[in-house]
């Protein structure tokens, strides 16, 4: 039983960290701008009432209504560090303890803005002076005839129910007359939502861990992937090609089940190729990289990152874990390579070209009998041929047009996934400061849909995942194509690469 002086000093702790968290949020507050305080209003649409947010005329305000309402507290901040990223002020992010790098990688497991307002907030930030006047123009049978901003006219058009996450009708129109450029960023809300739809969002209900953790399952989650185990076991494919929110997968013969209930899910390399001796650079790789070992560490794997290898690096590392011990108590085993790339083939760092079945056939059960009969998952962001796709704030991920043939990148072996950031004869995208479109979609659905498929026995630990599904064929090839990137036209943005 606590004796009193216990819970004297235990309510003393507890007001000097509300006290620590309030001289925080007042710092936050003294560095933000009248501007940023609209936008953060904007954001928190939906999260604060109405008439409670009409009376916020500063940044405390709505910090105070905030804590009210316990979307932000002492121990999870992280609501308003998603704001302070999506208004850009990262910098402010150091009051809450995290860096940018970490909320980018919490946000799709933890992020509560709704796809719909941070379209809004994009569109908000790409209307001039300029496109504001035209719009209002365009729409003055629809809204009064005072001043108003990009945020308050979307603010206003929203509440009046002329737009809302299920009819962006409206903004289509304006912004095909007004402001084409900002159309795509309308359309790929569209698909996102329309991806979401067939595959519902994992529920977000959490409980609180101490701040920087990330909570990776609720009690929700266990029992409902318990509960699916039944089904998931009794699934076996046709011989037919299945597209999956933008992935082909091809299934050859029956499904079957990998065993995940071994000593260690296995060991994840990463081939980080930035610099190059007689290639360009490849800005934004490190973004990639670092989301790749975040997300495969959190499943459970050893993740291993190299950066720029040369051609010698990456035969020692291939003979390494050709014979690595370690996979005998191992379930799986993850190959990424983020590199310049051919068709079939792709660069080390010192400009020698290899081709991709001479790193796959290393692993085949002949080679490396301790992934007999193991899933083996390789993938690679790099181009596949010389053909041009739009893109955005882009570098290629090719140089020469020399062939190879795709196939004779393939090992004649089962238990195989090869993942590819492009279809074959195209060029894969990079994002130069976000990395690429493939990896961080890559990311992202398994952050989301891997846990649908997997038993766990705790809420924050990775065990017992006995339903990995895969197929006992030659190959599984998993194709992913960023044909649907953005427009090179969008304003502000380059196509910064192209094969020679």
């Amino acid at each position: 039983m606590a004796t009193s002086q216990d819970q004297s000093l235990g309510s003393s702790s507890d007001e000097n960290c509300q006290l620590r968290f309030r001289e925080k949020l007042l710092a936050i507050d003294l560095e933000l701008k009248f501007q940023d305080v609209e936008s953060l209003k904007f954001l928190c649409i939906g999260f604060i009432p109405q008439n409670k947010m009409e009376k916020c005329r500063s940044a405390l305000h709505l910090f105070d209504y905030l804590m009210t309402g316990e979307i932000i507290s002492v121990k999870d901040p992280f609501f308003l560090a998603e704001l302070l990223y999506t208004i850009k002020q990262n910098y402010l992010l150091r009051h809450l303890g995290y860096t940018k790098k970490q909320v980018e990688c919490l946000l799709p497991i933890r992020g509560k803005l709704s796809p719909f307002r941070k379209l809004l907030y994009e569109l908000s930030e790409g209307i001039d002076e300029e496109n504001l006047k035209d719009i209002i123009f365009l729409l003055a049978d629809k809204i009064p005839k005072v001043s108003m901003s990009p945020l308050s006219l979307l603010a206003y058009l929203e509440k009046n129910t002329e737009i809302d996450e299920d009819n962006v009708i409206l903004l289509e129109k304006v912004f095909k007359k007004v402001a084409p450029f900002l159309l795509r960023k309308i359309e790929n809300y569209k698909r996102e939502k329309a991806a979401q739809e067939v595959t519902p969002p994992v529920d977000k209900e959490t409980e609180s861990l101490p701040q920087g953790q990330e909570e990776i399952f609720t009690p929700s989650d266990i029992k409902r992937f318990r509960g699916a185990l039944t089904l998931i076991r009794n699934i076996k494919p046709p011989n037919m090609m299945v597209p999956t929110k933008g992935f082909y997968l091809f299934f050859l013969k029956e499904t079957i089940m990998y065993r995940m209930d071994r000593k260690h899910r296995g060991h994840c390399i990463i081939i980080n190729n930035h610099s190059f001796t007689s290639l360009k650079d490849r800005p934004g790789t490190h973004r990639d990289a670092e989301c790749l070992k975040l997300v495969f560490e959190w499943l459970g794997f050893t993740a291993h990152k190299y950066d720029d290898v040369t051609k010698g690096v990456m035969d020692k590392i291939l003979q390494e874990y050709k014979s690595h011990p370690g996979h005998a108590d191992g379930d799986c085993f993850v190959f990424c390579i983020l590199t310049h790339g051919e068709f079939g083939a792709v660069y080390s760092s010192d400009g020698v070209l290899i081709p991709i079945r001479s790193i796959m056939r290393h692993f085949t059960a002949q080679q490396c009998p301790g992934l007999a009969h193991k899933p083996k998952l390789f993938f690679i962001q790099a181009c596949q041929g010389p053909e041009v796709q739009t893109s955005v704030l882009t570098e290629a991920d090719a140089q020469n047009s020399k062939h190879l043939s795709l196939m004779d990148s393939v090992p004649t072996e089962a238990d195989f996934l090869l993942g590819l950031a492009t279809v074959p004869g195209y060029m894969s995208f990079r994002h130069i400061r976000d990395g690429s479109w493939y990896i961080q979609s890559l990311c992202n659905h398994l952050k989301k849909l891997v846990p649908s498929t997997c038993l766990f026995t705790g809420s924050s630990q990775v065990a017992n995942c006995t339903v990995w599904t895969a197929v006992n064929s030659p190959t599984l090839s998993l194709v992913h194509s960023d044909a649907s990137g953005p427009n090179v036209e969008e304003r502000g943005h380059l196509k910064d690469g192209c094969c020679s």
